[in-house]
């Protein structure tokens, strides 16, 4: 492994335990996610901006990677870091969802479909840049992956307009 993709592997394992250890914060209700900023939570707040960086950095990469193949490195490490921070913030939104109390508790259906979507978006993510996994081929995980991203952006727009009360 090179320095570089040493360094990016560092970082991408940073992110995945900051992930584990917000979810875990925001859980126990240790730091609270669930103050009001203007006219929403600010653990809505962080997913908007989550989810947002995902709906138009994903398009953009694959269109830079197949545009500028030379630079596909470049590129790959913003992929990979920035959907990773985009996966943080989730974290902390979803896991703030789930520890509200039973008398507010949130219909998990699309919610819960999303995050498990993006668990496993991490996870062949990861295996497919840092070949964690070697009993599968490369190219049946970048299926896998390619597959889980375009159901994440299905069940991404139904999720939205269940909130806003359209379903």
């Amino acid at each position: 492994m090179s320095s570089l993709k040493k360094l990016e592997f560092f970082f991408a394992i940073l992110l995945i335990v900051l992930a584990v250890f917000f979810f875990v914060v925001a859980f126990l209700d240790w730091i609270d996610f669930g103050v009001v900023i203007g006219a929403y939570r600010f653990n809505h707040w962080l997913v908007w901006v989550g989810a947002l960086y995902i709906a138009f950095a994903v398009p953009v990469y694959s269109m830079l990677k197949r545009r500028y193949s030379a630079g596909l490195r470049k590129w790959l490490g913003f992929h990979v870091l920035g959907n990773l921070t985009a996966f943080v913030l989730i974290s902390i939104h979803f896991s703030s969802q789930i520890s509200r109390p039973a008398a507010f508790y949130p219909d998990l259906g699309t919610g819960l479909a999303l995050f498990i979507s993006m668990v496993l978006l991490v996870a062949t993510g990861f295996s497919q840049r840092f070949g964690i996994v070697k009993s599968v081929k490369p190219q049946t995980n970048r299926v896998i992956h390619v597959g889980l991203a375009l159901s994440f952006y299905l069940v991404i727009g139904i999720h939205i307009l269940h909130g806003v009360g359209f379903l």
